[in-house]
């Protein structure tokens, strides 16, 4: 898994992160989703890095990340944390500006990333998301009941206990759909109480800073400064939700492009070349 790629732990300050990295060429941040670790991009980064420096690491309190103590009002796990993470992370790496892809829960990191360091990133892909914020003030019977689990997690203790009991059949995915590596970090990640916490704080921190976050952004008609580009996967629930889902993002972004690709959620494994040929497409179009 990830031949010719280097495996760090590096140093941020507030955590230490996990990170694999490799290729040459214009630096490229990878950031995975709930409950994946970073090495869900083990198919689609060795692609990228014919043409990239693809750095891949695990969000603070996802894989083998650290994570700070939980506040009692979760700013440790909020997206504007995470996204310090991120710069930080690149300039160890020796790099100042960057372009940076999201998957699930990372693509709220990395849309708060460009708006808190709009220096910094340089091009934009969202993968499978909305703005917290847009899913939170949409949210109806429909959008409850394919997505209950976002208040569920977001409640105290409860999450963990339910989880903890069995892991495994909780969040599905086996060997040969996943490849046998990235399944078997998955499993050592979602099995370690503290991990397992970690996460949900990501949710819990989504109810009330990242919204909060996002709600000043546009309250300040803060948009964002780079191009940007949304795919989503045609088998998943995203076009159920939102019907023509780029129309969500039009008031946050003015460079704005986007488009379906077939396969369930977890596109990095399912759908590898094609999210690749999309990615690089879009990374290396000049301005």
């Amino acid at each position: 898994m990830f031949e010719g790629f280097a495996l760090d732990w590096i140093d941020v300050g507030e955590v230490v992160l996990r990170v694999r990295h490799g290729g040459s060429g214009p630096p490229l941040l990878l950031l995975h989703g709930h409950p994946r670790t970073h090495a869900t991009w083990h198919r689609v980064a060795p692609l990228l890095a014919e043409s990239f420096t693809v750095v891949c690491p695990d969000l603070r309190g996802f894989g083998q990340s650290s994570s700070p103590p939980d506040m009692t009002n979760h700013s440790q796990a909020s997206k504007r944390a995470k996204a310090l993470d991120c710069v930080l992370l690149m300039e160890a790496l020796g790099h100042e500006r960057f372009m940076i892809a999201g998957h699930d829960r990372g693509s709220y990191t990395a849309f708060r990333c460009a708006m808190d360091h709009p220096q910094r990133v340089e091009r934009l892909a969202i993968l499978d998301g909305v703005p917290i914020l847009e899913a939170l003030e949409r949210c109806d019977a429909q959008f409850a009941q394919a997505w209950w689990h976002w208040f569920f997690f977001a409640q105290p203790d409860k999450p963990e206990r339910a989880i903890l009991a069995d892991p495994i059949a909780w969040y599905g995915g086996t060997a040969e759909s996943m490849g046998t590596e990235n399944h078997a970090d998955f499993v050592a990640a979602v099995t370690k109480p503290e991990t397992v916490r970690g996460m949900l704080g990501d949710y819990r921190a989504g109810l009330t800073f990242d919204a909060d976050h996002d709600r000043a952004d546009r309250a300040s008609g803060r948009m964002l400064p780079c191009p940007t580009l949304v795919l989503w996967s045609l088998r998943d629930d995203l076009e159920l939700l939102y019907g023509d889902v780029l129309a969500v993002w039009r008031t946050w972004a003015s460079d704005l492009r986007g488009h379906g690709i077939d396969c369930e959620h977890h596109m990095a494994e399912e759908a590898p070349e094609q999210l690749a040929t999309a990615l690089s497409a879009f990374f290396c179009a000049p301005e």
